[in-house]
């Protein structure tokens, strides 16, 4: 088992299954250009190689969440920044309906500021 997947594996249930589905979903959006790497422990998306987002968990919301980098340039009431400088988060609720179509807009939207 690779640590991607060893961090996954830690996770319980329903949060496991919701987190991989929508680690799935990330990398199948634009398989040429999104690839993961395991970093500081976790599990880190990124774009042409360079950092989009990554998986954590926040004892402070008792919640997974999705990290942006660059989200100190997006301007959501979904995203919360908590005192972080380059970062915004989402936090992930496995008891409701996964905005899918909001995070894939997200990514999209981030891809721009990130320099190839």
């Amino acid at each position: 088992m690779n640590p991607i997947q060893e961090y996954f594996y830690r996770i319980e249930e329903p949060e496991r299954s919701t987190l991989l589905f929508l680690r799935e979903t990330i990398l199948a959006s634009d398989p040429e250009n999104i690839t993961e790497t395991f970093s500081f422990g976790l599990p880190f998306i990124k774009y042409k190689k360079k950092m989009l987002c990554y998986f954590y968990y926040s004892k402070k919301y008792k919640k997974h969440y999705l990290s942006f980098y660059h989200g100190d340039k997006l301007d959501y009431p979904e995203l919360t920044q908590d005192g972080r400088k380059k970062f915004k988060i989402l936090l992930i609720d496995a008891e409701e309906d996964l905005p899918v179509d909001f995070i894939l807009s997200l990514l999209d939207e981030i891809k721009q500021y990130i320099k190839a």
